[in-house]
């Protein structure tokens, strides 16, 4: 009976076998179906969408009301207004120096009174010198009266002879010989005179030149320069050893600019003028064109004009010889409808242009572009002024405050970010393709992240 049973079980199970495979197989090839399925549509997410096309997006800015001005760039250095060159007129040597102001010995930047003492030299020689003139001059003065006595003698001499006149008793010579020394008497007095006359001068050059000793200022004001020291020699010749550098007033100030022959033109007295200077970064001061100068220089074939500019510097902020950075105000537009300068050099591709854009606008010289939608754009045309060089006034256009224009296009990657603008004259950076390497990267550049 047991293997009976057993027979018949296993022809049971073994008629039941391949009916169970079969299955079984069935059931294996609908999970590859689906996992191929899945496979497919995720590849279609991935692959499909990044391939397929999205309107394109624009780089936007809205137009606005704004001051633009025209300007000339140049360079040039903060001089003081009114400068006074103290010098030396006598040698000698730097004995002392004086007191400014506040007390203390002069120096660089002390403040001086008119009449106030900036050095004293030895005195040692002039005083020789102003001796020796006073000696002369009182010799001169004897002199002089030795010659007074010797014409009034001859002077009586000589009346007498001409009262007896040639005769007997006045021979022809003696005669002639009282004339000639009475006439040399009057010679030898006004010799005399001279003498005196010179003696005086000499003296009073004597006088100054002891005066010179001490060298006082000329001016109120500040010393810009001091080139001498205690102890040092000062050599005087022709033109006078400068000592002392005094500007009289550094409350105004004046800016040396150097401009080129090419924008002299549009420089004028009383042109309004902009600079900064590095001390002060961010800080903008203003002048006014004071004189332009006709002696012109050539550097490097290079024709340059020194312009005069006057600012006020009463803040005491700026400093003299510091460089400046300026702008001459050349023309200017107060709230002019303006457009930012990339919009009027943005040019769309063709694909972008909306259709049944007006062919008179998109031939236009100066045009921007607007949003049409649906990532087109349309042309409008302006007529452009003035320009700051990031900004355009609009004299003519169908535009108004606060309309946006277009500026650039916006690159749109494939997981949705946006990149910078499109724009022909900027580089863009390598993307990487499916198969793991770089565009635009050479067989020997580095291997991409992965």
């Amino acid at each position: 009976m047991r293997r009976r049973i057993e027979r018949r079980c296993g022809g049971y199970f073994l008629h039941l076998f391949p009916l169970l495979m079969k299955k079984l197989l069935s059931f294996k090839k609908i999970l590859w179906i689906v996992a191929v399925a899945v496979v497919a549509g995720a590849g279609y997410v991935i692959w499909g969408s990044s391939g397929a096309s999205a309107p394109a997006q624009f780089r936007k800015t809205a137009v606005e009301k704004r001051d633009i001005v025209t300007t000339i760039d140049a360079t040039g250095t903060v001089e003081p207004e009114d400068l006074v060159d103290v010098g030396a007129r006598v040698s000698g040597e730097i004995v002392s120096f004086g007191t400014d102001m506040d007390g203390k010995t002069i120096d660089y930047g002390s403040r001086v009174r008119e009449g106030d003492v900036l050095a004293v030299i030895d005195k040692e020689i002039p005083e020789s010198d102003l001796l020796k003139a006073k000696a002369a001059l009182a010799k001169a003065n004897a002199s002089r009266v030795l010659s007074q006595a010797r014409l009034n003698k001859a002077e009586r001499d000589w009346k007498r002879a001409e009262r007896i006149g040639v005769s007997g008793a006045l021979s022809q010579a003696a005669y002639d010989g009282y004339l000639s020394e009475w006439e040399s008497a009057k010679a030898e007095l006004d010799v005399a005179a001279a003498g005196i006359v010179q003696a005086e001068a000499e003296l009073r050059s004597a006088e100054r030149n002891m005066e010179y000793c001490t060298i006082k200022a000329p001016v109120t004001g500040v010393v810009i320069n001091r080139v001498v020291s205690l102890g040092q020699t000062v050599v005087s010749n022709m033109n006078a050893s400068s000592l002392f550098l005094l500007a009289k007033d550094l409350k105004k100030m004046e800016v040396w600019a150097s401009v080129n022959e090419a924008d002299i033109g549009s420089i004028f007295p009383g042109q309004a003028v902009t600079f900064t200077v590095d001390a002060f970064p961010g800080e903008t001061f203003n002048g006014t064109v004071g004189k332009i100068r006709l002696n012109a220089t050539m550097t490097q074939n290079v024709v340059t004009y020194i312009v005069e500019i006057v600012t006020d510097n009463s803040s005491g902020r700026l400093l003299p010889y510091l460089t400046a950075n300026l702008k001459f105000e050349v023309k200017r537009a107060d709230g002019a409808l303006s457009v930012p300068a990339g919009a009027l050099r943005y040019t769309p591709e063709a694909a972008l242009i909306a259709p049944g854009a007006d062919e008179k606008a998109l031939g236009a010289r100066s045009k921007v572009w607007v949003d049409a939608g649906n990532g087109l754009v349309r042309p409008v045309p302006v007529k452009a002024g003035l320009s700051d060089g990031e900004w355009t006034q609009v004299l003519k256009g169908d535009l108004a405050v606060g309309q946006e224009v277009v500026t650039g296009q916006v690159q749109v990657t494939a997981a949705g970010g946006k990149s910078a603008s499109s724009n022909p004259f900027t580089p863009t950076p390598p993307r990487r393709n499916r198969g793991g390497s770089s565009q635009g990267q050479g067989a020997g550049g580095p291997p991409a992240n992965r």
